[in-house]
């Protein structure tokens, strides 16, 4: 492992700001940066007249940009000819790096490491946020390891060679996720037979939550399930409302029992799936608040279970949602009784579950496998900037 010689930041940089004497009709666009060294973005323009008394100045292709408030959460960038002639405020500090010495995308994969951040970090005194802001004096103190020009333009080349690489994978894990997602839901569709005369009203019925007043929720007391508890498969508690617990025999038919099938009315279909959920043990007790049905069968020859799974397919997604991924904003518990239902024999909709239970667990491992595989990528760039940084790359 080579060692690499350090040289002071203040000996690479030097300051250079462009003040511009703001027009009130002019449009002026600004830029930002994110954290973690992942670069520039672009705001909204606005007038001269809308940034007021805030002072602006130019950036131009090849500044080096040292975001003052947030430098030691890694808000540093390198402007590209897009950002040619936007504006930064007095937070952005815009540097021209010595390139007879420095590669400028050197230094901005360098403050991406742990060891640029924490010297970063050492010249932001404060203790958090907007309260730690870069000294611009102390620049000096800040060391980066700089070997030859040379070596520097290997060392980046190599950087964007690996990191094209981690977001070829990337992209190839979210066509992936996309792929199984779309044969799983080819699979739910093909599994339940094609619907009958009879519709879902003929079998099932549905009871709506009542209407509890905000004034009487509590912080103890029994639970209600609103429409922002009610998840993909089950009750979903981090936002929850309560009544008394001595309130609960008023309103003894809306409490709910374990295994209850309920649906959101409100916004029923979301980008993640729809919001049908049932009841376990663990939620009770608990009291069906409006807005929220839960499903009554009137036979026994339609398994819940069956019911359950035919909910979350693509036959009663479409149905109440034809051809919109983002959801319908409501939905009536009778225009889910009209909906067309088949009910084969109940030897049948048990096979049917079964398969679509193993087919859920297969499609459930799969997601583990490339939440796995994310993260692996995630810690990938660390590791290799860390080398690089080290004379191990």
């Amino acid at each position: 492992m080579t060692s690499i010689p350090k040289v002071s930041l203040g000996e690479l940089l030097t300051l250079e700001r462009r003040p511009v004497v703001l027009i009130a009709d002019q449009m002026y666009a600004e830029i930002g940066t994110y954290s973690f060294g992942r670069g520039i973005f672009h705001k909204t323009p606005r007038t001269g007249a809308e940034v007021g008394d805030k002072k602006l100045f130019v950036i131009k292709e090849g500044d080096f940009i040292l975001q003052i408030t947030f430098a030691w959460e890694g808000a540093v960038a390198l402007a590209s000819k897009a950002e040619e002639g936007m504006y930064g405020s007095v937070r952005f500090l815009t540097f021209r790096v010595n390139e007879s010495r420095c590669l400028p995308q050197y230094l901005v994969y360098y403050f991406r490491t742990r060891r640029g951040l924490d010297q970063l970090g050492n010249i932001s005194p404060g203790s958090a946020g907007r309260n730690r802001v870069l000294s611009l004096k102390r620049i000096s103190e800040v060391n980066v390891p700089l070997p030859p020009i040379v070596e520097q333009h290997r060392i980046v080349a190599r950087i964007e060679e690996l990191s094209a690489k981690i977001e070829g994978a990337r992209k190839l894990r979210g066509e992936t996720t996309v792929e199984i997602n779309a044969l799983a839901r080819d699979a739910t569709a093909h599994a339940f037979p094609r619907a009958s005369d009879r519709v879902v009203g003929d079998l099932m019925g549905f009871q709506t939550g009542y209407a509890f007043k905000s004034e009487w929720f509590t912080n103890e007391g029994i639970r209600l399930v609103r429409n922002a508890n009610v998840g993909h498969g089950n009750l979903d508690w981090s936002e929850t409302e309560r009544i008394p617990a001595e309130r609960r025999k008023e309103f003894y038919r809306f409490e709910l029992q374990s295994g209850d099938i309920l649906i959101t009315l409100d916004r029923p279909i979301i980008s993640t799936g729809v919001k049908v959920a049932r009841v376990r043990e663990e939620d009770l007790p608990c009291l069906l608040l409006q807005r929220v049905a839960r499903v009554q069968f009137k036979t026994e020859s339609v398994l819940p279970e069956y019911f359950y799974s035919w909910l979350r397919s693509p036959h009663f997604i479409d149905a109440i949602d034809p051809g919109r991924s983002n959801g319908v904003p409501h939905i009536s518990h009778k225009d889910i009784e009209k909906i067309p239902f088949a009910v084969p024999p109940l030897s049948e909709q048990r096979r049917i579950v079964a398969y679509l239970n193993d087919l859920q667990a297969k499609v459930d491992t799969l997601k583990k496998l490339q939440v796995d595989t994310a993260e692996e990528l995630d810690a990938l760039m660390p590791s290799i900037l860390s080398r690089a940084f080290s004379g191990a790359l």
